[in-house]
């Protein structure tokens, strides 16, 4: 009989984790265990659905002349995005980020208003991202040096739901032509090597 050899601490469940942004390239803490400080600014609470880590690829494939399969796929298309619901929509850099707005503009009046307009001309708005998952003494890291919000869904304000900003954001590559960075760490790793 065949022996299934199965590790559970090898597992992960997604049972916590934090969203943080900086400027356009700010590069990670040195430290991947370390909680991101300035310029990173801390999104908050995000909804119980979590992060969703998403690829979309297209492929072109060649069937040679005679043949009924391809004997080729070329990748034509590989975007990675990150998705989740920011629950703390009063949060400057929440605000900051649903409305492409820089950060430091959200400054409170004498009366403690925050006042701002939406513009009808949208410019780019990359900034950089991290992105943890906890599970235990289990954790994954994704760094984005260039990532934009490409997607914003509507906005609901009601008695029986929580207001949330649910975004879709793009990577972009780098100067060293990468989307995201990973860092993890599983303690019992090692022994599953050889």
């Amino acid at each position: 009989m065949v022996n299934i050899i199965r590790a559970a601490d090898l597992a992960v469940v997604g049972s916590n984790g934090g969203a943080w942004a900086g400027p356009v390239g700010t590069a990670q803490p040195a430290d991947p265990e370390a909680v991101p400080a300035a310029p990173f600014l801390a999104i908050g609470a995000i909804s119980e659905e979590g992060l969703t880590n998403g690829v979309e690829e297209d492929t072109q494939t060649f069937t040679p002349w005679g043949l009924s399969s391809p004997f080729r796929t070329v990748v034509s298309s590989s975007i990675r995005t990150f998705q989740f619901t920011a629950w703390e929509t009063n949060r400057p850099i929440v605000r900051a980020l649903q409305n492409r707005l820089d950060v430091a503009t959200l400054v409170p009046d004498v009366d403690g208003i925050v006042t701002y307009a939406e513009s009808a001309s949208q410019s780019p708005d990359r900034r950089a991202f991290i992105f943890d998952v906890y599970d235990g003494a289990v954790w994954e890291r994704f760094y984005v040096p260039e990532g934009e919000i490409t997607e914003r869904s509507e906005v609901t304000y009601q008695q029986t739901e929580m207001t949330g900003y649910q975004w879709t954001i793009s990577t972009y590559p780098d100067s060293a032509n990468n989307l995201v960075y990973h860092s993890y760490f599983a303690p019992e790793v090692e022994a599953y090597l050889s």
